[in-house]
């Protein structure tokens, strides 16, 4: 059975619509189980019936004429207790309804089972049988499991609108939008542009091609030079293969020039595909059949077409421009967008960011947010293949996404464009003004940054300094680590363009969800493995080589502080302190000027929360990164979208675990800031006021919505409201009351820029 499954699923998850994913589940469900029946309902949630969409079985001619109001009989009974429904004669259970016409009467056995998508029952899987007996065991678990499988893919296909049978589950009353992650604030109304890695044969998304006759030649000349290539590779080998080993290669030869793979790629082309795409869709379709084959050897013949489908992509894409052409208004999208991709393109073309993997708290969407473009992230109803160069709004306040949207709907958001652009003009004024409260409170606000590009809008926006900058960028963007030389050159420019306000350069925080290309590390958990200053302890000359470039770079100007990441034990801090005076020490004794930088502990694990008096009577000061505390706190991968909804802040536990380290630092007489993306939240900063932290630092985009926000309050009521909000048993609680106090002294606006 569980072949029998995994052949389903496969199935499914390469249908192209949702009529395709029905017709699948049926013909194969009746197959595999060998029932008289098998027929699929899905949820009108509009109309709040729930409508026969597929069946194999019963005679319906009309798909999507026989409807049941919701909780109306056995299907009714399914999707409401969101559990199995095993019956063995249910013509006689009083909550049957009999649907005339059908031929339903002659069915007596019946297994329901709920289809749930993200605790949302979408429909009911329901096999039938004539006779009077109850289905096994097995059989509900091999139902409930294939339901379980299918509940995405449905989900999947439902949102892209593909397919026939959307039009009888849907109303249309309200435009459709695709759900994702809320990541960065702001609308973006552009052009979709779909990333994708030239590795990946199955993430070429589609593209119309303007001249067909220059795509065939394209591909025709890649389809030879693919053939010289194994020829070569055939020659080189000639002497070290024997005879019978050396036909491999004509066989290779031969899947390239086959038929199939020329002619039906040449018939999508002129169909208006380009070559990547019409290859995809032909390499994908024979995989498959030689995968459906019983014999084991060719059955792994679909490995052999995808290598060579593999070799041509390879091929085509040389030919394409090394240079990519961004629509003016682009809003880059992809199974996933990383840092570089973002920072690979011309910055004023970009007007949003969506990806189908990560979170609001990947590095990505920490970036945009610098730049001010709006992000989604955990998108996984997309269909990357589908939408390059479509029409595409972004809600980065709602996580919602609008393919090809309706002139009311771009009327709307063209209107919430121009307010955030008013709201912008608005804040403009607060920028020559100090952060501090109405009972006379001053809150330094920094920035957070990694990029030599923000230092003018930082300093424009008013910020008093940088409370984090992000060593690791440029690490990440070139093929090695950089040496003394080029790192000093990049730390001057920062600590001089803000000299004499203080910066804050974190040592190098790699691991988890930042890897550099040159220093791979595999791990099946990274979050809880080799990361931040584990790394730079384990290769202290990658940790000598950057302090000593920031101590270089900080002559003349007294403005440094280094703040070491990922301290989870007091071993690891004095390690790392005693390297530092160890540079110290040698550059005195080489006569170079050099002066003590104040040294900071960031607290972003739980162990540290617990050391933090500990790690106070040994730091200058603690920085709180809210980011990774929250996500090792709730033991929620801030990356995956199927948990991103559990990643809150504002969670009671994230609360107290903040104010417990502001306590033990200020008992020392150590200072305590935030820089995690938390300092840049409106709700949150008034807690953080509340709690007493010394100083927020937040990304550019945000130091303006915080400053009106500190400058709206008194710290003495954000006490009291700290109080009132330690008491409360869930974030949703406590962010619905910030917010109304917000909303009380004209902060409305502000709002929508919050998670």
């Amino acid at each position: 059975m569980l072949a029998i499954l995994q052949h389903i699923v496969q199935e499914v998850n390469r249908a192209r619509s949702l009529d395709d994913v029905l017709e699948i589940i049926v013909k194969e469900v009746r197959q595999a189980m060998g029932v008289d029946a098998a027929s699929v309902y899905l949820t009108d949630f509009d109309r709040q019936q729930h409508v026969l969409m597929l069946t194999a079985g019963l005679d319906v001619d009309d798909m999507g004429s026989v409807r049941l109001n919701q909780g109306e009989g056995l299907i009714g009974l399914v999707a409401r207790r969101a559990e199995p429904v095993n019956l063995a004669d249910a013509i006689k259970d009083p909550r049957y309804k009999l649907i005339e016409g059908i031929g339903a009467e002659k069915f007596h056995a019946f297994l329901g089972v709920p289809i749930i998508h993200q605790r949302i029952v979408l429909g009911v899987l329901v096999i039938q049988g004539t006779r009077k007996k109850a289905f096994k065991d097995d059989d509900v678990a091999f139902l409930v499991t294939l339901a379980a499988q299918l509940a995405g893919a449905i989900a999947h296909a439902e949102a892209r609108g593909q397919g026939s049978s959307i039009e009888k589950i849907k109303s249309r009353k309200h435009e459709q939008f695709i759900q994702g992650e809320a990541a960065a604030p702001g609308v973006g109304i552009g052009t979709a542009m779909v990333i994708f890695p030239a590795a990946d044969l199955m993430a070429v998304p589609d593209r119309e091609v303007e001249d067909i006759d220059e795509e065939i030649f394209l591909y025709q000349d890649a389809l030879a030079r693919v053939v010289k290539d194994i020829d070569d590779m055939q020659e080189r080998l000639g002497e070290s293969l024997e005879e019978e080993n050396r036909v491999l290669f004509d066989a290779y030869a031969l899947l390239v020039n086959s038929d199939t793979i020329v002619d039906d790629v040449i018939e999508g082309i002129k169909k208006g595909n380009w070559a990547p795409g019409a290859l995809r869709d032909v390499i994908q379709y024979s995989a498959q059949k030689f995968e459906e084959m019983e014999d084991p050897y060719f059955r792994d013949r679909a490995d052999d077409v995808r290598e060579v489908g593999q070799r041509i992509l390879q091929n085509l894409l040389e030919k394409e421009k090394t240079a990519r052409e961004y629509p003016k208004k682009t809003i880059l999208m992809g199974e996933t967008i990383g840092a570089t991709d973002l920072a690979d393109a011309p910055v004023k073309n970009i007007v949003g960011v969506v990806s189908s993997r990560g979170s609001g708290s990947s590095h990505v969407a920490i970036l945009a947010r610098a730049m001010g473009i709006p992000v989604v992230m955990g998108a996984e109803d997309l269909d990357m293949s589908r939408i390059d160069r479509h029409a595409f709004i972004i809600d980065g306040y709602q996580g919602r996404l609008y393919m090809d949207p309706s002139p009311p709907v771009r009327r709307e958001y063209a209107r919430l464009a121009r307010e955030d652009t008013e709201l912008e003009k608005d804040l403009r004024v607060l920028q020559k003004l100090t952060a501090e409260t109405t009972d006379g409170k001053r809150m330094p606000l920094y920035v957070n940054t990694g990029l030599v590009a923000d230092i003018k809008p930082s300093i424009k926006s008013g910020a008093e300094g940088v409370g984090l900058y992000r060593t690791e960028f440029p690490f990440m963007i070139r093929d090695r680590f950089p040496g003394t030389e080029e790192q000093t050159a990049i730390y001057r420019q920062v600590l001089k363009a803000f000299s004499p306000r203080p910066v804050t350069l974190r040592t190098l925080d790699v691991g988890g969800d930042k890897s550099l290309p040159y220093f791979p590390i595999k791990e099946e958990n990274p979050f809880l493995g080799w990361r931040g200053i584990r790394i730079t302890l384990d290769h202290r000359e990658i940790f000598l080589t950057q302090i000593h470039a920031m101590f270089k770079a900080a002559k003349g100007l007294d403005n440094l502080s280094i703040l070491l990441p990922m301290i989870s034990d007091l071993g690891e801090l004095d390690e790392a302190i005693l390297l530092i005076d160890q540079v110290f020490s040698e550059m005195q004794e080489d006569d170079e000027e050099v002066t003590w930088p104040g040294i900071g502990a960031m607290i972003e694990v739980p162990s540290a929360v617990y050391q933090a008096e500990e790690m106070a009577q040994r730091v200058d000061f603690l920085s709180i990164g809210t980011n990774d505390l929250t996500q090792y706190i709730l033991a929620v991968d801030r990356n995956n979208a199927r948990v991103a909804k559990l990643y809150d802040t504002l969670h009671p536990a994230v609360l107290r675990a903040i104010n417990n380290v502001v306590e033990a630092g200020h008992k020392h007489g150590c200072p305590v800031g935030v820089c995690g993306e938390m300092a840049g939240d409106p709700a949150a900063a008034i807690l953080l006021l509340g709690m007493g932290v010394d100083n927020l630092s937040m990304t550019v985009a945000g130091l303006p919505r915080i400053k009106w926000v500190i400058r709206s309050f008194s710290q003495r009521d954000a006490r009291v409201m700290l109080t009132r909000v330690l008491q409360f048993t869930s974030a949703h609680a406590i962010r619905k009351y910030l917010n109304s106090a917000l909303e009380s002294v004209g902060l409305g606006s502000l709002i929508r820029a919050g998670k």
